[in-house]
């Protein structure tokens, strides 16, 4: 189970005093929960393709949203469909690019005005959406955030409510309700996008539990569209929480020192709807306080997925993982969403391992990249190493889910490509390594010299990232130590692609 954009400390099991989850607090309880989990890039589609392949996003290719997951890129799906499993998929995917292309010849079948507004010709949509879909066998998708929604989603929403389906078309006319903080819609919470992947996730269960793929067992990919923006849950859950009832970052007023930042100044609001965006405390206490909402509908359906799994007889022999692609800045800094930039927030992502033979009620603090999930998952389904995926890059996390005090990392490697526009307003690339005490950033920017300059932060004294150290004559020898390192691991990353085929 995967949601998007959800923070690490939004969960009331995380210590969030605010929050109530009390499914995803059960499921902790039931096994591992991770406390130092990153993902491999804090973009939707190239961490999602990473947890798919299991290889870095210089690798696979989706280096930024925007792109189309090549098809020939080996997943975890076709292995586990060659080794006799069904494969299914409800809710969001993106592995290739919803927003409108560049080139009018380049067609998705996750692009929202396909879908949405329907062309003359062939496009890979409804009736022609490519099944197997990435090894998956079945899918069942919703394209876009909040209550600006595709897919076969919308189809399912036409068929109960033709009028809902109707003010959704109208929503899409303006390409700015997509890209905006909040926006206003009528739809009730039975007929809202997290019903539907409940829905559709509980109904596979139970066509499986009456034998209708015979003996083959199952995996599933159930992935929830929110809490990404725009933001605005429905029926009750939009006032479950209320803004005066939230807290601000305690960073929250450190947006004029970014202003002078070297890096980031220049990208702040560039592009307000999706990356970097600031922001002032009423919008900030009212986006923080929907999410909150937002976040407990979810719940409430992993919830019923959870207690269909218990009626079916599934519980004791499923593996339930729930985690997110990437994180946001929720008010940190003063700003919004995702972007190009240093702080932990875009980073650090929930992640919860229930199953046979994982430790139950435990958490752990070692360090585990998204990268580690598809080799890992692999492991636990006892699928030999020499069936997985070539050249997978991630570690086997196995020995953890048995042993949280063990550890296999010593780092987390991030790639950060931004592209926005064909020559921006973002073109830029960064790269960042953490440790369990410190957080390094470098920069590749065209447009500034910033040989000289990169972001180190303290994360146990410093976990407000207040305190860059880049400069501080006390911690050179810390940072040229993570720098050395940040080389290293960049370079072991690396694509080998193609492979050699000739020669002594």
């Amino acid at each position: 189970m995967i949601s998007d954009q959800h923070r690490a400390d939004h969960m009331s099991c995380a210590g969030n005093t605010v929050l109530k989850t009390p499914n995803l607090d059960q499921l902790a309880s039931q096994g591992v929960r991770f406390t130092n989990a990153f993902c491999a890039n804090p973009m939707c589609m190239p961490n999602r393709a990473t947890m798919l392949t299991g290889l870095y996003p210089n690798v696979h290719g989706v280096r930024s949203n925007g792109m189309i997951l090549s098809k020939e890129i080996p997943t975890i799906t076709d292995t586990l469909v060659q080794k006799g499993w069904h494969t299914a998929a409800f809710g969001k995917l993106h592995y290739q690019f919803n927003t409108p292309p560049y080139r009018i010849q380049d067609k998705s079948a996750e692009s929202f005005g396909d879908w949405v507004f329907p062309k003359e010709g062939r496009f890979p949509v409804r009736e022609n959406f490519p099944i197997p879909y990435y090894g998956y066998q079945e899918v069942e998708t919703v394209i876009g955030h909040g209550p600006c929604l595709t897919g076969h989603y919308q189809d399912w929403l036409k068929e109960r409510a033709p009028e809902l389906e109707g003010s959704m078309r109208k929503r899409w006319k303006d390409i700015d309700n997509f890209f905006s903080v909040f926006c206003e819609h009528d739809l009730p919470v039975d007929l809202y996008s997290t019903a539907y992947v409940e829905e559709r996730t509980t109904a596979f269960l139970e066509r499986h539990a009456k034998g209708e793929y015979g003996e083959k067992p199952f995996y599933v990919h159930c992935s929830f569209p929110d809490p990404h923006q725009p933001v605005c849950p429905p029926g009750k859950y939009r006032d479950l929480y209320r803004p005066e009832d939230v807290s601000l970052p305690e960073n929250f007023n450190d947006l004029e020192n970014l202003r002078k930042h070297p890096f980031l100044a220049p990208y702040l609001n560039v592009f307000p709807g999706a990356m970097l965006r600031e922001t002032n405390e009423k919008e900030a206490k009212q986006f923080i306080a929907w999410t909150y909402g937002t976040l407990a509908l979810i719940d409430h359906s992993i919830g019923k997925i959870l207690a269909s799994l218990d009626k079916l007889g599934y519980a004791e022999n499923t593996i339930v993982i729930y985690t997110s692609d990437h994180g946001d800045l929720m008010g940190e800094h003063g700003l919004l969403f995702k972007g190009p930039s240093p702080f932990n927030g875009v980073f650090q992502v929930p992640l919860i391992f229930r199953g046979p033979d994982i430790n139950e009620s435990s958490k752990t603090d070692a360090l585990i990249s998204s990268i580690d999930l598809p080799k890992t998952i692999l492991h636990l389904l006892d699928i030999k190493e020499r069936n997985h995926p070539p050249n997978m890059q991630g570690f086997d996390f196995t020995s953890v889910l048995s042993n949280p005090e063990k550890e296999i990392r010593d780092c987390c490697l991030i790639e950060n490509d931004e592209e926005v526009g064909p020559k921006g307003p973002l073109f830029v690339r960064l790269r960042h390594l953490i440790t369990k005490d410190y957080k390094l950033t470098v920069y590749d920017d065209k447009t500034q010299e910033l040989e000289t300059f990169g972001d180190l932060f303290n994360r146990k004294s410093d976990p407000d990232e207040m305190n860059n150290l880049w400069n501080d004559i006390n911690s050179q020898k810390i940072r040229f130590e993570l720098i050395n390192k940040l080389l290293h691991e960049n370079l072991k990353v690396q694509s080998r692609i193609p492979e050699r085929i000739a020669g002594t």
